[in-house]
């Protein structure tokens, strides 16, 4: 079983998400893709974000048509700031022995991987894949990796990705982009601009039917 993992606030999922999620699926070949909301992130500031409960139930909305994909509240019940490290290791001890875990993540998010809690060990328990960010160029693996760590990978002509001792990769996966933001959405919904065709409409749907975003 090979399964993508697409973390974020998902504050609130949108077309950017939804497409990159798909094009990743499709191009590795994997058997679902579990959106993953965060209760806390560690990289944002928790003032202002939306419950939990309601951007999971967002996220459930927005890929309730695709039978590949599936919505865990793993973070959300786990509670507090939400580290990827402890998403995997939960993973792999409550799933088949032979899961494979890749990490679907943007370009600017791997930049800034050595900031992630026990990056080196996340690194040899899941797969990563980056995908394009508009505005943020991917950095190579030497460049985003201390050298010592960097130097363990190998470049695999087979699969195009980079193999380290641990047999765990990065893959630098090129995709549609978006050049779509959950800030810009709720920047537009706290203007009363359209949000029509940046997410889905019943997500659209659910954010005028509970006023969210707007000035109180």
């Amino acid at each position: 079983m090979h399964i993508g993992v697409v973390g974020g606030t998902f504050d609130p999922i949108h077309y950017g998400h939804l497409r990159v999620a798909e094009e990743v699926r499709e191009g590795l070949g994997l058997d679902r893709v579990i959106f993953m909301p965060a209760a806390i992130p560690p990289h944002k500031p928790d003032e202002g974000t939306t419950p939990p409960e309601v951007r999971i139930d967002m996220v459930r909305l927005a890929v309730a048509d695709n039978p590949s994909f599936e919505v865990s509240s793993i973070e959300i019940e786990r509670g507090g700031k939400s580290y990827t490290i402890d998403t995997v290791k939960e993973l792999k001890k409550g799933g088949d022995e032979d899961l494979v875990i890749s990490l679907i993540m943007g370009s600017d998010s791997f930049n800034d991987i050595t900031s992630w809690m026990d990056y080196r060990e996340l690194l040899e328990l899941a797969n990563i894949v980056i995908v394009p960010r508009p505005g943020y160029a991917a950095e190579k693996l030497a460049e985003a990796l201390p050298v010592e760590l960097a130097r363990k990978f190998r470049y695999d002509t087979a699969t195009e990705s980079y193999i380290n001792s641990a047999g765990m990769s990065v893959t630098y996966l090129e995709t549609a982009r978006f050049d779509v933001s959950s800030s810009d959405i709720r920047r537009r919904v706290k203007e009363g601009r359209s949000i029509r065709y940046l997410l889905p409409p019943q997500v659209a749907d659910h954010i005028a039917k509970h006023g969210l975003y707007k000035t109180k």
